[in-house]
């Protein structure tokens, strides 16, 4: 695809098969718009077809991950209508789920806010690192509008527990780096020049396995955080394991242990 034409996005091409998506709208701490909107979700489908892809990761220019909705739009919201309100909620909500369901792995490198919509953006991605300076913010009802946004009811208690979630949503209030690690917000916290390199590290690590295993990997994860029965999880993971069975990079990865040196994965 194109990197070029995005007014709010920038894409950086750092290894084969890796693409780094950095919200750029630094001077507004990378605040979500409606072009932003339609750009996340037209950036996230066309990568989901880009054949080589194997790890997306998503982070913020400057020193924010992502501010939230843009207050200085935020002026009109009262004025579109219930319709028309549903629309752009809908246009939002599009955005998040193409990147949340793009096949491959995605991580956030949360380098400082993530509030509001940044916050649903975060909990979006698969795998979450943050700097120290990172903090996380659901403080919807300080302005009248509720914490069920953008997914973030659905994957915030999954990921720190419904108690948890219910504290933090309710009282508004800033999470920090350290806790975040703490309640399982994000993964790990590196030093904040580190954090880049990490993310760039954890992709190679996962490049290194082959992308039809990873790719069906996250399908089971999130299919199975959809239903509530053991046997449909099962039936899943069956399938999944005898589709790649039949794939060349379960042979290859056989025939390379049988030779004692590093297989050479194809994606096929």
């Amino acid at each position: 695809m194109s990197d070029e034409g995005h007014t709010t996005l920038r894409l950086e091409r750092p290894r084969d098969g890796v693409v780094v998506l950095i919200l750029d709208r630094p001077d507004r701490l990378n605040a979500m718009t409606a072009t932003m909107f339609g750009e996340l979700e037209t950036v996230a489908r066309a990568l989901d077809r880009e054949e080589g892809l194997r790890v997306l990761v998503l982070t913020g220019a400057g020193k924010a991950f992502c501010a939230g909705y843009d207050l200085a739009d935020a002026e009109q919201l009262p004025g579109l209508g219930a319709l028309g309100m549903l629309e752009l909620q809908e246009k939002a909500a599009r955005a998040l789920a193409a990147l949340r369901g793009i096949r491959v792995p995605v991580i956030a490198a949360v380098n400082g806010a993530a509030a509001g919509g940044g916050l649903s953006l975060a909990l979006a991605a698969d795998i979450r690192l943050g700097s120290p300076r990172a903090r996380f913010n659901a403080a919807f009802v300080k302005i009248g509008l509720s914490a069920g946004d953008l997914g973030a009811s659905w994957l915030l208690p999954r990921l720190i527990g419904p108690a948890a979630a219910a504290e933090f949503v309710y009282s508004g209030r800033m999470m920090g780096a350290e806790e975040a690690e703490r309640t399982g917000l994000v993964n790990r916290v590196v030093p904040e020049e580190d954090l880049l390199a990490t993310a760039l590290e954890m992709a190679e690590q996962i490049c290194g396995n082959s992308p039809g295993g990873v790719q069906l990997s996250k399908r089971a994860l999130q299919a199975n955080m959809e239903v509530n029965s053991y046997a449909a999880a099962l039936e899943l993971e069956n399938r999944g394991q005898a589709l790649l069975t039949r794939s060349e990079d379960m042979a290859e990865a056989l025939t390379a242990f049988r030779d004692g040196r590093a297989p050479t994965f194809r994606g096929r």
